[in-house]
């Protein structure tokens, strides 16, 4: 397999079109999708996937990375309403540094709602970049309330428009001791998706089983039935996550005065752009 042939770097447009991506894409065997997960050992999922894959990165790509990586690579940029995350964070320089210059391919500065922005090319260092919009994709898929991570936007996208095998690396949803999850996207649904697609062989994931405990449980036994399963299975949830939210309220009580020195340290502290954007938009934006 072959590199993908790509424009100069210092040319100003690339890649702009959904059917410009879908080529790029296709161009490879396997495209890795690879989370900001410490979950994630970069080393065995470069040997595992090996000659044919082009690694794919997601903006903060010092949580996975700690030397420049040296396979065919490309970096996900994710929009805001102020414009690529890493570029009004001043971390492009920083991002970039964890690649080795002839390595990776280009940005792709993704948005997926209509109130995120693109940010200028010029922007990116010098970097050959190109962009993708999803905002249509998920207007009438992705639960209103929330935003699509980008990993799950483009696994999703991949899965449905381009040939190639599309697999993921440390797609777990787990908060970790040093990175938290955040609350504006929908991690029940996107785990929920992603395992269906999985076993349905549209997209391949590292922890996911090949078949599920509950269904084979109705299978053993036919006489219980799915739907008894199910509802055996919801009722267990409800007293765990009830058991769960009693000793949250416990916390709570216990944590009142950190609290309230924490809210007072906060409304001190000088709102930042990106919290002066989503007041002015109404909307929270992606991470």
């Amino acid at each position: 397999m072959t590199r993908t042939t790509v424009s100069d770097p210092e040319e100003s447009q690339w890649l702009v079109s959904p059917e410009d991506w879908q080529a790029f894409f296709d161009a490879y065997e396997r495209v890795v999708l690879i989370a900001n997960s410490d979950e994630v050992a970069i080393a065995e999922v470069v040997k595992k996937h090996g000659e044919g894959a082009l690694f794919v990165f997601f903006n903060k790509v010092y949580k996975v990375l700690d030397a420049p990586f040296e396979a065919p690579c490309l970096l996900v940029a994710r929009s805001s309403p102020s414009g690529a995350n890493i570029v009004y964070r001043r971390e492009v320089e920083e991002v970039l540094s964890y690649f080795r210059k002839d390595a990776l391919l280009g940005i792709l500065n993704l948005a997926c709602a209509d109130t995120e922005r693109f940010s200028p090319i010029a922007a990116f260092e010098g970097r050959r970049a190109g962009r993708l919009s999803l905002a249509g994709y998920f207007r009438e898929f992705y639960p209103t309330t929330h935003l699509p991570t980008s990993g799950f936007a483009l696994a999703l996208w991949l899965a449905e428009t381009c040939r190639t095998e599309v697999h993921l690396e440390g797609f777990s949803a787990k908060r970790s001791l040093r990175w938290k999850l955040f609350a504006d996207h929908d991690w029940t649904f996107e785990q929920t998706s992603l395992r269906l697609l999985a076993r349905a062989g549209r997209l391949h994931m590292n922890n996911v089983e090949p078949s599920n405990a509950y269904v084979e449980l109705a299978r053993r036994f036919p006489e219980i039935g799915d739907g008894a399963v199910a509802a055996a299975a919801v009722e267990v949830l409800g007293n765990r996550l009830e058991s769960a939210s009693l000793a949250i309220d416990n916390l709570v009580s216990l944590t009142k005065f950190q609290g309230r020195v924490d809210r007072l340290l906060r409304r001190l502290k000088p709102a930042t752009r990106k919290q002066r954007d989503k007041a002015a938009s109404g909307k929270s934006g992606p991470v």
